[in-house]
């Protein structure tokens, strides 16, 4: 058990094992202390975010929506291995679980029982990061991101001398959670652990920008977007063909932007329902968007 960090210190505590920080305005104070306790703390939990696009998901971490607010988590781990941090206290993340999990967390034992009871209140008691991942099984976990979740939380553990036993996946802690999915916490344990007994390096392989665009989520577009995410695939769609602009385009998603994108689809094969310009996952990335954000 320890005290949580402050955020200078879990700041600090990150660059010296070498991650790449990113400070989202306002997440010093931003917390859900008024709702529970925070801390005393016993670990870290890793999930993945079921989303894609580094600032969809950072603001939605931050946020939260209407039935679970924010902050989600303490920070958000992108693709290209940046840890945005989005919370400092308290956060709507682990939710509850097996206090038979926290118990083997706490005396950090290798073996972890299998989640049967949700009693226990996991987010006074863990760290959460969350991971961009659609966690379909397909999505890809690039090596720098990877290489992020075991600084990231190796730091955390070698700041509270913890082991990387103190390291578990949400599915770990509740039965409710398939997440962290893609790769084994077993073996982010072992690389974890590997790190703690080496001295911190101070350095992280220099992250990789994607070529294209993740696809930011059939939702993201129905909510009216403004952003160069819209910019860029509207000068993709012209590109291409399928243009029913006017003017533009541009970062703001509208009424012809959505008559574009039916173009497309129509020119991919699909019709009906299917070509209704709302972009999906698979002509989102048959489009290839220039990565924007």
């Amino acid at each position: 058990m320890a005290r949580p960090l402050s955020a200078d210190a879990l700041v600090s505590a990150l660059r010296a094992e070498g991650v790449t920080v990113v400070e989202h305005p306002g997440w010093r104070t931003h917390n859900r202390n008024h709702k529970g306790s925070w801390g005393p703390l016993n670990g870290v939990i890793i999930h993945h975010t079921v989303t894609s696009g580094t600032t969809n998901s950072v603001n939605l971490c931050f946020d939260g929506h209407s039935e679970l607010p924010g902050p989600l988590c303490h920070g958000v781990i992108a693709k290209d291995g940046t840890v945005h941090l989005v919370g400092n206290g308290r956060a709507n993340h682990a939710g509850v679980g097996d206090p038979d999990v926290l118990a083997a967390v706490t005396a950090e034992r290798a073996e972890l029982p299998a989640p049967r009871h949700s009693t226990t209140d996991g987010n006074a008691h863990f760290y959460g990061f969350e991971c961009v991942n659609l966690g379909d099984g397909r999505d890809p976990w690039p090596e720098v991101q990877l290489d992020a979740i075991e600084r990231a939380a190796a730091a955390l553990c070698r700041a509270h001398g913890w082991s990387a036993h103190s390291v578990i996946g949400h599915k770990e802690w509740t039965s409710t959670k398939i997440d962290p999915r893609g790769f084994a916490m077993a073996d982010l344990r072992a690389r974890i652990a590997a790190r703690l007994a080496r001295k911190p390096t101070g350095s992280a392989p220099a992250p990789s920008t994607p070529q294209y665009q993740p696809f930011p989520g059939a939702e993201w577009f129905r909510k009216t977007p403004r952003s160069a995410i819209v910019t860029a695939m509207g000068k993709r769609l012209v590109a291409v063909g399928c243009s029913a602009y006017t003017s533009g385009p541009g970062p703001q998603w509208t009424e012809a932007d959505r008559r574009s994108y039916a173009k497309w689809q129509r020119k991919l094969g699909y019709s009906g329902a299917s070509a209704d310009g709302w972009p999906g996952a698979k002509s989102w990335a048959a489009l290839k968007v220039p990565y924007s954000s």
